[in-house]
This record gives structure tokens, sequence and C-alpha cells, in this order.
């Protein structure tokens, strides 16, 4: 061993081990109410999907230019590591190499590390360009890239004048296999004698050893600690994709503090969220609060915390809770945390599989019901769901009356029915998404299926309330609507509504609900399949489709919807520039119907835009929050007179006999 070797490998194995150190923060919070939860179920599909999206890239992949940059950089280090291997140990042990797997295998490992070395490069290059000429603002600007972008170009051109001085000085048999040194190797080697050359091969040997030292000590304390924590990150992520929130247990008296007021309030699996973050700004990309000039961006929201959390960590590391800082601070402040819709583009576009929105969710739980900080228009919506099961002051009497004239049962009337109709309070009080109520019944009824409603016996599912923070209030609700349902002894429930939707059937479960819940647009598809439904006139128009965000990318129901369109005869289905799980949002979800949009661009409108950028005469819809929202809209743009707003019950029932 090399007086180096035994100087410089301990100084940079001990402060890279120091520097994990700071992954004891993880476990510090681990006692985090969803630090519990259950991570290591369902271990096929967990390591399937690690595989598929570190090894394969798959996530990564779906922004093609910087994907393939990114993949081509992952794979080329994956590649040059082994060869660095065969450095520290040919070092370390003077003399021992990787020959010993013969001379075939070893030419070709060294055909692949040198273009792996030129990929990566190539790699480096690109990235420069992009992040210094093109400049897109999702990437920001960042010192940590600045300095991996040197740490990875020069770590190459290292590896190139290592091997091209070596072969230049002794000409090794396995020159050729080095493709590129080679050619470097003529150019190169006529400038010193032999002797000059190979130990300028060794010199260089060191410099390449000692950037990858260096970078070793260099990645904890960067935002490339990704490099470590993302492959466990996914690994860990929510699966199946459709998911609830996580329900607090109000009747454990151990539980003190309901939400995050702190960063040590949040969970392990947050902070491994914030050591995961590639700073891509994808998720920024498709934020609709971000990109309607409002104060929050999820990747800030990420980076915040991280450093708050990191600013935080010698008091954590005391024991000393207590002192911790809020979490809301002159970065991650009330604006940002109202500002989301919780429509999870964010969550679909990270390639890493960060979440950001549980983490929104619970700040909004501590300033709900800890600190009673909440947007003022939010309080009679409270009150309202208090007082009279709706978000709205509309007695519960009163939630029959939308399908006068219809013949439509109670459940109380007749329980002995295919299906429980949940109507939902916009279908009950909305007098537009009335006339949806009164198209899907009138379908129902041409399918000769047997529904009924629970009329005045039915309340919010809770939706708003626990999105906006009052979790209490939403399982006072939930507990009272699965008690009524299960006194009939409802299996099967149908919705218009997508939040009624993915609340009955994603989060009712944690509270003994256990159904079978389709949204309409699926059991629409469902009996046009079958044969129970065929239009059979013809709706000469164009129409684009609005995808829900509770339906889509909550609940992975893209498809269904479009089918219906597609079988009205005559009907030519058109898609705006942002569709399926790139679709913008109506701005209504998270709460966000009840809260007045003070900041930037109104949501709905810049959704509305894309509509009319389609020339359709028809923008369609599956969710009564969107119906209301995108009508906004276009009423907005004064183009209420050229353009309507349906839901696609509403296309069928006009189509169908």
């Amino acid at each position: 061993m090399t007086w180096q070797t035994f100087v410089f490998l301990p100084i940079a194995l001990g402060a890279f081990g120091y520097s994990f150190y700071r992954f004891q923060l993880l476990f510090q919070m681990m006692k985090a109410h969803r630090g519990n939860s259950n991570r290591l179920d369902n271990i096929p599909a967990r390591i399937m999907t690690t595989i598929v999206n570190v090894l394969g890239q798959r996530a990564v992949l779906e922004n093609k230019g910087p994907g393939i940059m990114h993949t081509a950089i992952f794979w080329g280090f994956i590649i040059i590591t082994t060869g660095t291997l065969e450095q520290f140990v040919s070092t370390i042990y003077q003399g021992a190499t990787f020959e010993f797997m013969g001379q075939s295998l070893y030419s070709g490992w060294l055909f692949l590390q040198d273009l792996a070395t030129l990929a990566v490069l190539l790699g480096v290059f690109y990235a420069s360009y992009r992040r210094y000429v093109v400049r897109p603002v999702a990437l920001g600007k960042s010192k940590d890239a600045n300095i991996v972008l040197l740490f990875t170009g020069s770590l190459m051109v290292a590896i190139f004048l290592m091997n091209s001085f070596h072969i230049a000085g002794t000409h090794p048999w396995y020159a050729n296999s080095l493709f590129v040194s080679q050619w470097l190797a003529t150019r190169l080697g006529g400038l010193a004698s032999e002797p000059t050359n190979a130990a300028l091969g060794t010199f260089f040997k060191w410099v390449h050893m000692l950037i990858v030292l260096g970078f070793a000590v260099y990645i904890p304390r960067s935002k490339h600690l990704h490099l470590v924590a993302a492959g466990p990150n996914t690994f860990l992520k929510t699966l199946p994709r459709e998911k609830g929130m996580t329900p607090i247990n109000f009747e454990d008296e151990s539980v003190q503090q309901y939400g995050a007021a702190k960063v040590t309030d949040l969970s392990w699996k947050d902070a491994l969220d914030y050591y995961s973050c590639t700073e891509c700004g994808r998720c920024q990309d498709l934020c609709p609060a971000f990109n309607t000039q409002k104060p929050l961006t999820p990747k800030m929201l990420i980076t915040d915390l991280k450093h708050n959390l990191y600013a935080n960590k010698d008091k954590i590391l005391a024991g000393k809770l207590d002192e911790v800082s809020h979490i809301i601070d002159q970065n991650v402040n009330e604006d940002v945390i109202w500002a989301c819709t919780s429509c999870r583009a964010c969550e679909i576009a990270c390639p890493v599989f960060i979440e950001h929105t549980d983490k929104i969710y619970d700040i909004r739980r501590n300033l709900v019901m800890m600190e009673s900080r909440f947007p003022p228009e939010v309080q009679p919506v409270f009150k309202n769901m208090e007082t009279n099961g709706s978000p709205w002051a509309f007695s519960s009497a009163d939630r029959a009356k939308w399908a006068e004239g219809l013949s439509v049962k109670t459940m109380a009337e007749d329980s002995n029915v295919e299906v429980l109709l949940w109507v939902g309070c916009a279908g009950s009080y909305d007098e537009r998404n009335k006339k949806v109520l009164r198209a899907f019944a009138s379908i129902l009824k041409k399918a000769e299926v047997k529904f009924s409603i629970l009329g005045s016996e039915e309340q919010c599912t809770g939706d708003p309330a626990r999105r906006i923070g009052n979790e209490y209030l939403f399982q006072t609700l939930a507990k009272a609507n699965i008690e009524t349902m299960n006194r009939y002894s409802v299996k099967r429930v149908v919705t218009a509504c997508p939040h009624c939707y993915n609340t009955i059937k994603n989060e009712y479960k944690n509270f003994g609900g256990n159904y079978e819940v389709y949204h309409h647009s699926e059991f629409m598809a469902k009996l046009i399949a079958e044969g129970k439904l065929k239009p059979t006139k013809s709706l000469d128009a164009t129409i684009t489709f609005h995808d829900s965000c509770y339906l889509g990318r909550w609940n992975n129901i893209y498809a269904d919807p479009r089918k219906v369109i597609t079988s009205i005869p005559s009907a030519r289905l058109v898609e705006m520039t942002q569709h399926h799980d790139q679709s913008l949002c109506c701005g209504a979800g998270g709460g966000r119907m009840w809260m007045e949009e003070k900041i930037g661009k109104r949501i709905n409108v810049a959704r509305t835009e894309q509509a009319l950028e389609t020339n359709a005469e028809i923008v369609a819809s599956s969710c009564p929050f969107c119906i209301t929202m995108m009508t906004d809209g276009i009423t907005t743009k004064e183009m209420k007179d050229k353009v309507k707003v349906m839901d696609i019950a509403e296309l069928l029932d006009q189509t169908t006999t």
C-alpha cells in the first residue's frame, strides 16, 4: 500500500461515514404518526418497481431529452465504478488487476468503460448546455449542480488522460480495447518520452482517485444525496397508486399533536423524500399553482423542508425537540400551503416518487386543528358541514329534491337494489349539477339498473374538510355515512363525483366502510360494453375532455370517460395540449373550491384557455367541481354562447333512447 493510499483513503472514508451520520435523523422521526405505515408490503411489486425505475430509468425517461442524458450518466457511472474499483484494488495491492476474468471478457469490459466514460462526458456537456444556455425555469440556479458537473466532467477527463498516458507509456496488450483513450494516446504520446508518459498516467490515476474520494465526501452534503436515497425511496413508495390520506387516531390519548407544526412531526419517509429530491423541477413544470403565479413550487417545498431539517439538526440530535423551529417559516409560508389544489401532478411527475401532498395535508391539519389558522372563507364551510352535513347552507331535508318527478326511491323505501347512487353535495344542491344527476339517473333507468339513494340520510363524505385539514370533522361525517350504509348492507356504490368516489373507495375502508365503488364514467362504460346501453342518436360535434385530478391522477381512470364519448355516433374527440396524467387541474381540489383565489392568474381560466385552443364546441367533464370551474372559465372568456360545458352523462343520456 502506498503512503498516499494510507493517508487519503481513511480520511475520505471517515468523512463519508461522518456525513452519513445525519441519516439517523430518519430514525429520530420514526415515532411520527405516519412513520409507522406499512411500506414493506407487496415485496415482489416493490422489487419490480425499483428495477424498472432505478435500473430501467423508466420514470426518468418520461422526459426524453434530459432523461436520456441522465440515463447515460447513471449507467455510465455504474460501469465506470467497476473500473475505479480496479484502480483502488491495484493501488492497495500492487499488481492486482481484474485480468483474471480472461482476455476476451477483460477486453470487452474495458471497451464498455471507455464507451461509458465518453457517454458520461457527453452527458455532462448536454447538462451544462441545458443549465447554462437553455436555462429552463424548473432547474433554477444551483451551486450544487455546478460543483457536481465540474466534479463529473473532471473525473471523465482524468480517466481519459490516465488511460491515454498509460497506453502511450507502457503499450499494454489491451490498448485497442480502449478505443477513445487509444485515439487520444496517438495524439498525446508524442509530446513526451515513454517514462514521462507512464508517470503522467500514474499522476492522472491519482487525480482520478482523489476526485472519486472528494465526490464521496461531497455527495452526502449535497442534493446529489439522491444517488443514495432515490433507490430506497422508490422501493418504499406508496403502493398501489390509488391512495387515501392516513387517518389520525383521535382515541389514542398519547397523540398530543395533530398534523405537523415542526419538521419533526413529519415522518422518516418524509425525510427520505427530502434526501431523494434531484431538484429537476419536473413537479414544478406541471404544478397548476406555480404555473399561475402562486407562491407554491413543489420542488422548493421539499428543499425548504430539507433546509428546515438541517437547520434544526443539532437540536434534534440533542433531543431538544421543544426548541425545533416552526415548520411555517420565511420559506414555507401559509400562502404556499393553501395554494395547493391537491391535484397530485407533482407526484406523478416526480422521477423518484416523492410524496408532496401528504406533507401539505399534515401541515394544514396542524394549522386548522391545533392553531385555528386558515382562510376566513373556510369557516362557514366547516360550520355548514357540522350543522347541515354539506359545505353549503342547505337543509338535509332538501337533498332528494333534485330527483323530483323521476320516481327515484330512497334506501329507506327500497334497499334491495343493485347499487346505491351516491348523489353528493353538488348533485343535491347545485342547480347545474342537479341536471347531471338527473341525466345519470335516466341512464340507469334506461339500462334497467335497480338503484336507490340515501336522500336526507346522505351527508357530505367529508372530503373538503379532510383536504383543508379538519380531520376530526371528516371522521365524524365518514363514520356517520358508513354507519348508514352498513345498516342498509350496501355492497356497491356508484357516484358522479370523483371526490366522493376517491373518499368512499380509498378512505372509508379505514373506518369499516368496504364497498365496491364505481365512478359513473366506469359504470357507463361498463353498461355500454355489456350492451345494456347503446347510443343511437348522432351528436355532430367536436368534444374535448377535461380530466378530473381525483379521477385521473388519484385513481388512474382515463380511458372510461373517453370510451363513453367515442361511443356516441358522429362525436369527435380532440385532446387539449395537456391531457391524461399531464392534464392541468381546474383549480377546485384540495378544498380550493371554497377558497378565494387572490394570487396570480385563476387556474380555471388557464385550463379554459387550453380547452378553447382545441376549437371544440363542447368541453366535457366527469366531475361537478370541474364543471363549475370550467363553466366559470368559459363565462370569463365570454364564450358561453359558443362553447358548452357538459358532463359525459348528459352527452350519453341525450344520445341514448
